[in-house]
This record gives structure tokens, C-alpha cells and sequence, in this order.
């Protein structure tokens, strides 16, 4: 790890009642042609194999939120993560749990993690082709949902979160990285990301700050457990937030 920027790292008391955090504006827009699924997994395919070959631009950031993770993963935990890409988190995380389900919308993702998966078994990983902003999987069929890099990209910020709660057993824990785009340079907020978009070379996303979205958390009844900034490379607009579903 880096010793001039170390992770910025803020936790918050354990838990925090859903009830401290006041409501904030709705995130998620109305619908849009740009967000459905079909085009969301045409862009994902289509950069699916440079996105598999690209290093990870933070790799000391990145290895400080795998190992928070792993600190709250158990052999006993059925997991599920959604926009799993490539699967190199699943690939690091599964041999901890009982069983992982990750999935993701893009075909061509999938597809490379299942070539992972057959060079490097891993018996309690499987990989599947899913929607975030449709649902998963069933009622209290897990233990833990993780989402990382994704809730940003989700079409309805507060649908992708009701799915994924639903699938929670009681007690159990959504675990998220999120990007909060509203936290960026105005410019790349209000003209790059529009022009990228328009042009096919970025992906439709969600506009919130972490406030907005640990209110979105806190909508759907869930409990905050802690907040984080994990990045190395000055200031971390992707947010790592642990919340519980009560029991």
C-alpha cells in the first residue's frame, strides 16, 4: 500500500438506525431508452474483452475493500453478487462462503468469467446471466448481497436496492462500492459523461452523492453498519457502505 495516501477510511457507530438518515432527493430517473437492459448488456458485451485485459486503476484500494469484505464473509453465508463483470472478485471472494451466485447483464462478461472459473475451480461459485434492476433470485435466499461498481449503473436506484434486499435473509448484509457521480468535477459530470454516453463510449449512469445513497439504503429499511472510502489516489468518490437488514 501506498504510504503517502493511506485509505481514507470513516466507520460510522454500530448500526445506525434507518430512522437517523433523513430522506433525500430520488436518484433514480424516469424511464430511459439508454438504461434498459438490452442496452446496457450491448455495451458491457462490446467492451467486455478490454475490460477483462485492463489492470485496476487503484490496486491498494482495491485490496483494502476485498479484505473488509473477506472479514465479513463466512463458510456458513450463501452469497450473491450482482454486476459481477469479469468475476475476479467472485473468483477471490467465493472459497470463503458456503456458495456465491454472480451475475451480471452482459453475455460476454459472463462468458470470460466462466472461462476463469474452468481454468481456476472453485466449487461454491457459479456464474449467471442477470439483470441488477430485475429480479435475481428469491426471497431470503441469502445471506449477503455484494454490489460493486454497479448500483451507479442501475437503471431505478431504488428497484436495483428492493431486489436485492428482498433476496436478504433477516440479518443479513448488503455490501456495496459505488461510484457517486454527483461527486465528480461538474465539467465531467454535465458535459464528458453526456457526450461519452450520446457516442456509445460510456454507460448510462445515475447522478447521487453517498448522502443520496445512504438514503436510498435506509429507504428500504436496512440498517448502516459503516461507511468507508478505501481509495489511495486522493480524494475516493466511490463509496463503500456495509447496511444490515434487520432481523
Amino acid at each position: 500500500m501506498d504510504s503517502i495516501h493511506q485509505p481514507i477510511k470513516q466507520t460510522l457507530p454500530l448500526p445506525v438506525p434507518s430512522s437517523a438518515i433523513p430522506p433525500a432527493a430520488d436518484a433514480s430517473p424516469p424511464d430511459h431508452a439508454g438504461a434498459s437492459a438490452a442496452s446496457k448488456a450491448r455495451f458491457w458485451d462490446s467492451i467486455a474483452v478490454k475490460y477483462a485485459a485492463d489492470p485496476i486503476a487503484d490496486m491498494a484500494g482495491y485490496e483494502c475493500t476485498l479484505q473488509r469484505v473477506k472479514d465479513l464473509l463466512t463458510a456458513d453465508q450463501d452469497v450473491l453478487e450482482i454486476g459481477c463483470g469479469t468475476g475476479t472478485t467472485a473468483l477471490r471472494l467465493a472459497p470463503l462462503t458456503r456458495r456465491l451466485l454472480a451475475t451480471d447483464v452482459s453475455t460476454g462478461m459472463i462468458a470470460i468469467a466462466r472461462e476463469k472459473l474452468a481454468a481456476q475451480p472453485v466449487p461454491q461459485l457459479s456464474f449467471a446471466v442477470a439483470d441488477a434492476d430485475e429480479p435475481v433470485a428469491g426471497p431470503s435466499e441469502f445471506d449477503a448481497v455484494l454490489a460493486f461498481n454497479l448500483l451507479h449503473l442501475v437503471t431505478d436506484l431504488d428497484r436495483a436496492l428492493q431486489l436485492a434486499v428482498q433476496t436478504l435473509r433477516s440479518g443479513g448484509l448488503l455490501i456495496s462500492k459505488t461510484a457517486c457521480i454527483a461527486e465528480l468535477n461538474p465539467l465531467i459530470r454535465y458535459l464528458a459523461l453526456p457526450v461519452m454516453w450520446a457516442l456509445g463510449k460510456a454507460p448510462f449512469v445515475l447522478s447521487f452523492d453517498a448522502d443520496m445513497l445512504l438514503s436510498a439504503i435506509a429507504r428500504q429499511g436496512m440498517d448502516i453498519v459503516s461507511v468507508e472510502r478505501h481509495g489511495t489516489r486522493g480524494k475516493d468518490f466511490r463509496v463503500f457502505i456495509v447496511a444490515r437488514k434487520p432481523a
